[in-house]
């Protein structure tokens, strides 16, 4: 069934409210591996968001050392959070059905192929914002995403969400 104008404007506002279930699983998360003492960082575009380049997104993205991702499989999986696949780095909030993409710390951006830029640690990256969430700088954030932008022809939305995110900082 489609959507109707009034669902999606309504969606969008809860997005925009910083009160829709993309929101609730990124706190979800937060909670759950700030208790396991996991250090992580929020990135992609919820990162964008919270340095101003307001834009709407479907997932959350962390970025998180790949033993402490497997740690919190083995303690969560089927605990409110399923994984993808077997074997996959992603994972999706079993309570509001939103998906969370992981970036696996000194992996690469874009084409996945080495490059000067990798997956920095996070802890070396992140700053919190008033609520206490973990996100990435805005100078790792635009590298980043300048880096996966420019390796893969179909990640064009990063080098607009770096030109956004110059505009408005």
């Amino acid at each position: 069934m489609t959507e109707s104008i009034l669902q999606v404007a309504k969606r969008a506002d809860l997005f925009f409210m910083e009160n829709s279930p993309i929101h609730e699983t990124m706190r979800r998360l937060s909670k759950t591996l700030g208790e396991m003492q996991i250090s992580f960082a929020i990135a992609g575009a919820m990162a964008a968001n919270a340095h101003g380049h307001k834009r709407k997104t479907s997932d959350v993205d962390i970025l998180i050392r790949r033993e402490d991702l497997v740690r919190f499989k083995e303690r969560w999986m089927g605990l409110g959070w399923v994984d993808k696949f077997r074997g996959s780095k992603s994972f999706r909030d079993a309570v509001t059905n939103v998906n969370v993409d992981t970036l696996i710390v000194g992996e690469y951006p874009g084409d996945r192929l080495p490059k000067p830029v990798s997956f920095p640690q996070p802890q070396s990256v992140s700053q919190r914002n008033e609520e206490g969430l973990p996100f990435i700088s805005l100078k790792t954030l635009i590298e980043l995403k300048l880096a996966s932008g420019m390796t893969a022809a179909h990640r064009l939305q990063d080098m607009a969400d770096v030109m956004n995110l110059i505009r408005v900082n």
